[in-house]
């Protein structure tokens, strides 16, 4: 599928090389070397664009930023962020502020070119692919909690509670999915949309802030639950939920 793809890359060389790979599998590209160019460029052709690569480490304006400004204007199109930066707070803040993959420098080119495919497909298709197809949920309640999927407003308690993109994104994934054990692969998977396999601790970090905002006792959950060696469950109310069947995985929080 032909794309025309964005790389802001400050290091010359680099974008130059990434820029000659992806025409090499048929992409139309452009290629700037900092923020404010690839905003820019994006408001005024936004349409055209259908995937970013954004160095994170960029002059004047980090890639942070750059993705941060992108998902406050509402654009949705897919991000794949680079960096040198190998900390997992740094890939954890990618995530947090838009990102949906993130790849550590240097990089195999046959990783990047694999990972630019998959954004495409799914950028594509509309959405992310399900486990199950079910009805998409765009407003939940569920014991105190009020989230409005389409505006991004969510309200605990009657308050009104600050979601990070990607906290969503995962909060929805189970909210489609109810009282079904969903592991951490098809989570990395489907929400974050990178390999099932890779090792991170992006899930189980997640997973906890997540707990912090919508559980009544984050310590003792009743909603989002750990099922020991299989995954999570989540539950929309715990007082109707089948717990205690014989043979299923023992619950814990983490």
């Amino acid at each position: 599928m032909r794309a025309h793809i964005l790389v802001v890359e400050d290091e010359q060389h680099l974008g130059l090389g990434i820029k000659y790979n992806l025409e090499a599998e048929g992409h139309r590209v452009s290629l700037v070397e900092d923020g404010p160019s690839a905003l820019r460029l994006i408001q005024h052709d936004a349409s055209s664009i259908d995937l970013v690569v954004l160095d994170l480490m960029l002059p004047g304006m980090s890639g942070y930023t750059v993705c941060e400004k992108l998902r406050a204007a509402g654009r949705t199109l897919p991000v794949l962020m680079l960096s040198a930066r190998t900390l997992a707070e740094d890939r954890t803040r990618g995530f947090d502020v838009g990102a949906n993959q993130y790849m550590n420098k240097p990089f195999e080119l046959d990783e990047l070119l694999s990972r630019v495919k998959n954004l495409l497909q799914i950028s594509q298709a509309g959405a992310p692919p399900k486990a199950t197809r079910g009805e998409t949920v765009e407003e939940t309640r569920f014991g105190t909690v009020h989230v409005n999927f389409a505006t991004h407003q969510v309200t605990v308690d009657g308050q009104r509670v600050k979601m990070t993109p990607k906290e969503l994104r995962l909060l929805k994934y189970f909210v489609e999915n109810p009282e079904r054990v969903i592991s951490r692969a098809e989570l990395l998977t489907q929400v974050w949309e990178m390999p099932g396999n890779m090792q991170t601790r992006a899930v189980d970090q997640f997973i906890v802030r997540l707990r912090k905002l919508i559980e009544p006792q984050p310590a003792a959950p009743v909603h989002l639950l750990t099922l020991r060696d299989a995954g999570y469950r989540f539950i929309l109310q715990p007082e109707r939920s089948a717990e205690g069947v014989p043979g299923a995985p023992q619950a814990a929080s983490e």
